[in-house]
């Protein structure tokens, strides 16, 4: 009770507009956190996909984890992630300057949704959306 009353008197002077409650704060307001990093290598080179008028470039980062089995012997599993850039500088320097092979840095959000192949199927896919891509020194350097 003591700290309740306490509470109470302290944001008794705080503007009502300063105090952030959780609780009851619509859905749509609630902070959220969607972030992806990757470190990896540039499956092959960048694609431009999309429209005229909505242009879109894609690519694909490999990372692997290594794993150790009680034998003592190592396995390497890759993992592909699809990269999408909508940014229009941001796409422009990974059509130039990245290249399949190349060590990347790529950070921005996951994102799912649907695509329906040449036969017709619904398929789910998962891209990261690019927010940021870093160039790391080229694999033949």
């Amino acid at each position: 009770m003591f700290l309740r009353s306490t509470a109470a008197r302290l944001l008794s002077n705080v503007p009502s507009c300063l105090i952030r409650s959780y609780s009851s704060a619509p859905d749509r307001i609630e902070k959220t956190v969607n972030t992806v990093t990757l470190l990896g290598r540039v499956g092959a080179d960048p694609q431009k996909r999309g429209s005229e008028a909505h242009p879109v470039v894609t690519f694909s980062v490999a990372t692997h984890s290594n794993y150790r089995y009680d034998s003592g012997d190592w396995m390497q599993k890759t993992d592909w992630h699809r990269v999408v850039v909508f940014k229009p500088a941001l796409r422009d320097a990974v059509m130039n300057y990245l290249r399949k092979g190349q060590r990347t840095m790529v950070t921005g959000k996951i994102t799912y949704g649907e695509i329906t192949d040449q036969e017709g199927k619904q398929r789910p896919t998962t891209s990261v959306i690019a927010d940021d891509v870093i160039f790391l020194q080229n694999q033949s350097q």
